[in-house]
């Protein structure tokens, strides 16, 4: 297949981009289906996010990690003392 040149490229992008129908996307069509038999409920422009829960506090991290690293140590001490 002959490659097109950028002219006859830009000549096709221009001659869809001026189409007087344009058919709609494949999700827009199912959307448009599916709000045909049940719409959405409407929404505020920008809706509360809804509570959140409360972030764990920065001690707690860094107690799970250092209990994470001072277990990985204590193992690799144990292996070590089993293997010798």
């Amino acid at each position: 297949m002959p490659e097109q040149d950028d002219d006859e490229r830009e000549f096709d992008i221009k001659w869809a981009d001026n189409a007087e129908l344009k058919e709609p996307s494949a999700r827009a069509r199912m959307l448009a289906a599916r709000w045909k038999e049940n719409p959405p409920a409407p929404q505020p422009f920008r809706a509360d996010p809804g509570p959140r829960e409360p972030r764990r506090s920065s001690w707690v991290s860094t107690v799970i990690v250092f209990g994470c690293v001072a277990g990985l140590i204590a193992l690799i001490g144990y292996v070590n003392y089993r293997s010798s």
